[in-house]
């Protein structure tokens, strides 16, 4: 099982009720240079409390306070003198808890909602202005303050939008401070961390790396790692970490299972090995992973069969390394890997959430593994992966490479994954590639997995016959860290450009569809 590091002495706590915003508020945290981690609401609070945190959050949540069965906390979580802050149903919670009203009248607000500060001066409220928007989405309303508590805010409908107890050093707001909506949500988060609970803002990614670089030492010890390098920012900057930690006591293994985009396995032997001087195996696996995906079309079904197949194939590398080594007996003990936070929560491993769709690297991992997992990054969000990137010095075409899935074009291919398949849609993410960097879009675009709808064909025109080929979607969205994402609103002339290219030169393609779904509903990649 994944080694999860310990709670950092002296972290903000977000308490998740099952918010859909919990990982946001971590991050928001985190932007403020603090660190933060969240926990389920049915952590005891005494446990909470054990962890020393500096501060603590109560997030949203979809249930009522009066509901059967709602999540609750005990009272002592009030009285223990550490700072806490209650947002939307975190904050009906410790109203009703402290004494105050949360009443089911009717007042529902949902999305933008004008905010009246009545307090200017307030811990929360200074330097903001006296009208703000700020985003809502609740049924009950707080009508009573508790005892000592002074509000700071209200809406039309909502008498009590904001309180705060500075004495006991305990705040709340109805609404989501954490999402951009909010127009001044950060400033207001960042007054509570420093104003109202005297945190410094001392976190910062030098930190990061120090701590990883102990704890992976901690962890290792005199034993050795391999890596499974995949040529993207995650595993790259993973392996970097580790290296940077135990040096030579890595070896690097890039497994070339013939799902990769065209062009990137030559990329990853010359650039990576230039920038880290890492020792990298390549494994040719192309025809093991082709057999064991053959007849497969379920998503579900290939993401666990390409992390099974990574598995295996670590374990044949494990015994070539100590062979070439000539170090008979010397446990290669470790498997490296680039999890992620958003993987995590994804693939069931976050309070409060679904499995939405096993990562290969986390719900796809076979039960009977013999590695013990080095998971560095999986607390962090993509963009403080490239920033630990960049303080490690790997350079800005690796650090800054858009994201590309582990279990690769396997799940870009909605059907059966085939060699000749592979190869069509390798052509055409190439040629859509190409163009996104011609056009200077690279920077904007968070991601665009170019899908094959290998299962579809659809009639068309080409050299005044008839065709009855596949389609192409192109899916460019836009995302800070992968937890939500939008689609990328692009130019006219480069996707005409794009679906030109595609249906001239790619064989068996006679059409290009656009993608224009969010995140939610939908998930950045189809499969």
């Amino acid at each position: 099982m994944p080694a999860v590091p310990p709670a950092a002495p002296d972290a903000v706590l977000v308490v998740d009720f099952g918010a859909q915003y919990a990982q946001l508020i971590a991050r928001r945290v985190r932007e403020a240079r603090v660190y933060s981690e969240i926990v389920p609401s049915t952590m005891p609070v005494a446990e909470m409390l054990a962890k020393n945190p500096k501060a603590i959050i109560l997030s949203g949540g979809p249930s009522s306070v009066y509901a059967e069965g709602a999540p609750t906390l005990d009272r002592e979580i009030f009285e223990a003198g550490v700072p806490v802050f209650g947002m939307c149903y975190g904050f009906q919670l410790m109203a009703t808890t402290l004494g105050g009203a949360v009443d089911d009248n009717g007042a529902r607000e949902y999305g933008r909602t004008p905010l009246s500060v009545s307090k200017a001066g307030s811990t929360l409220f200074e330097g903001t202005p006296t009208d703000q928007s700020v985003w809502m989405s609740h049924g009950d309303a707080c009508s009573a303050a508790p005892e000592g508590f002074t509000v700071t805010a209200s809406t039309d409908v909502v008498p009590v939008a904001a309180f705060e107890n500075d004495e006991k050093k305990l705040y709340g707001v109805q609404y989501h401070p954490e999402v951009m909506h909010s127009t001044h949500g950060q400033q207001v988060l960042e007054h509570f961390l420093y104003r109202g609970a005297g945190i410094e803002p001392d976190w910062t990614t030098h930190n990061v790396v120090e701590e990883q670089i102990a704890s992976i030492r901690a962890q290792v010890g005199t034993k050795r790692a391999i890596c499974g390098l995949s040529g993207g920012v995650d595993s790259a900057v993973a392996a970097a970490l580790v290296q940077k930690a135990i040096g030579d006591q890595l070896t690097c293994v890039y497994v070339d299972h013939g799902l990769m985009r065209k062009g990137e396995t030559e990329q990853v032997e010359k650039d990576f090995v230039a920038a880290t001087g890492v020792q990298l195996k390549v494994v040719d696996a192309q025809e093991r992973f082709l057999n064991a995906l053959a007849g497969v079309s379920d998503p579900e079904e290939k993401r666990k069969i390409i992390g099974r197949e990574f598995i295996r194939v670590f374990e044949q590398a494990q015994a070539e390394i100590v062979a070439e080594a000539g170090a008979e007996g010397e446990d290669v003990a470790f498997l490296v890997q680039g999890t992620l936070y958003p993987d995590v929560v994804e693939s069931g491993g976050g309070t409060g959430t679904a499995n939405i769709k096993s990562h290969h690297n986390v719900g796809g991992l076979p039960d009977d593994i013999e590695f013990e997992l080095v998971e560095p990054l999986r607390q962090l969000f993509k963009d403080e992966v490239r920033m630990v990137g960049q303080e490690l010095g790997l350079p800005e075409e690796i650090v800054q490479r858009q994201p590309f899935p582990g279990p690769g074009l396997g799940i870009r291919i909605v059907g059966e994954v085939t060699k000749e398949r592979l190869d069509l849609l390798r052509d055409a993410d190439a040629i859509a590639r190409e163009e996104l960097t011609a056009a200077g879009l690279d920077r904007d675009i968070w991601q665009c997995p170019v899908v094959l709808l290998a299962d579809v064909r659809s009639v068309g025109v080409q050299g005044d016959g008839r065709t009855y080929g596949h389609p192409i979607v192109l899916r460019p969205v836009s995302s800070e860290d992968a937890m939500t994402a939008d689609w990328t609103r692009m130019p006219y002339d480069v996707l005409a450009k794009i679906s030109t290219r595609i249906t001239n030169e790619v064989a068996d393609v006679n059409r290009v569809v656009l993608d224009v779904t969010s995140k939610p509903p939908g998930t950045i990649e189809w499969e």
